[in-house]
């Protein structure tokens, strides 16, 4: 099959590419400003332009038999509505016209409200579409709206993968780093209300893992996905029928919680703990089931997986940057 991907040189483009490429498909990817990795180059069919672009998005689709839409931008008023809205619509647009057999879109949990509305029930695919604040999630709600509209309005074969946040390499270090994440460049991806003596840790430059608790002092609880289930999953829906419009939740074995992940951290690293109130967030879970019973999902990264993971990474990389 040929594959057209959109959004080939981003985190989860790159390893969607090489996905692609291991299941024999011919692979043509749109090229704005990041080449993709030299591996690639020789084996990847390139289209220049942008997904505002009607003719090269349409270079893009033709011919296509599956079309991956990962072309994405987050808090940025400048770039998003061009991306994520009119380059969407482009996009299905240029496949209203194609007919390929499937079109994928990478959503996000985002769409679904997490962390800044009360979810008491695990979040299943039937939950309705509400964005926090910020342009990342509005996108996120407009991008899964319009693939399901032309569903209905034009038959197209739609499959939406509604990600948790992705994690790779070390970033789950990252986010469990007080110095990281006091002053966050994203809402909701940082830590709610630290004490004056918190921020003095932050100013001196101790590093504490954090234990995030909600109103009641409680310890939140989060899910997230590490990409390697991520691909997994776009795995298990290219062209598989069983995918063909429908939405899928994709996310780790299991939600994790604040203190249990904290301490987790804390016995492999030796870092020590610091509990931080976050009044106005609310934790949540996300329903797989559907996932994993319609299309045989079976993500490998729990919590401690992961944590393995990332501090494995970072000692190869701090000992390639070291000489060792």
């Amino acid at each position: 099959m040929k594959v057209a991907l959109f959004g080939a040189s981003g985190k989860i483009g790159t390893r969607a590419l090489a996905l692609l490429r291991e299941r024999g498909h011919e692979v043509r990817a749109l090229i704005h400003r990041t080449p993709l990795p030299e591996a690639f180059a020789t084996e990847v069919e390139t289209v220049p332009g942008s997904v505002t672009d009607t003719k090269s998005v349409d270079a893009m689709v033709s011919g296509a038999d599956i079309v991956l839409m990962m072309a994405t931008t987050k808090e940025d008023p400048a770039t998003f509505f061009d991306v994520s809205i009119k380059g969407t619509f482009q996009i299905l647009e240029a496949c209203r016209r194609h007919r390929p057999r499937q079109v994928i879109l990478l959503g996000g949990d985002a769409a679904q409200g997490i962390w800044f509305y009360p979810h008491p029930q695990p979040i299943s695919e039937t939950d309705p579409k509400i964005a926090y604040p910020g342009y990342y999630a509005f996108s996120k709600v407009m991008e899964e709206t319009m693939a399901e509209q032309y569903r209905h309005q034009y038959g197209l074969a739609t499959t939406i993968l509604r990600s948790s946040w992705v994690f790779d390499g070390d970033d789950l270090l990252n986010h469990f780093s007080l110095l990281k994440n006091v002053d966050p460049a994203e809402k909701g991806h940082g830590f709610g209300e630290p004490s004056e003596a918190t921020l003095d840790l932050v100013r001196a430059g101790e590093e504490h893992l954090p234990i995030l608790l909600d109103r009641d002092g409680e310890p939140l609880h989060r899910h997230i996905v590490h990409i390697d289930d991520v691909i997994h999953a776009l795995d298990r829906m290219i062209a598989n029928p069983a995918a063909f419009n429908e939405d899928f939740n994709i996310a780790a074995p299991a939600a994790f919680d604040y203190r249990t992940a904290a301490n987790c951290l804390a016995e492999k690293t030796g870092l020590p703990t610091i509990e931080i109130p976050c009044p106005d967030y609310h934790g949540f879970e996300i329903d797989i089931s559907k996932a994993r019973e319609r299309i045989g999902y079976d993500p490998q990264n729990d919590f401690a997986t992961m944590a393995d993971r990332a501090i494995a990474f970072r000692k190869k990389r701090e000992g390639t940057a070291d000489g060792r």
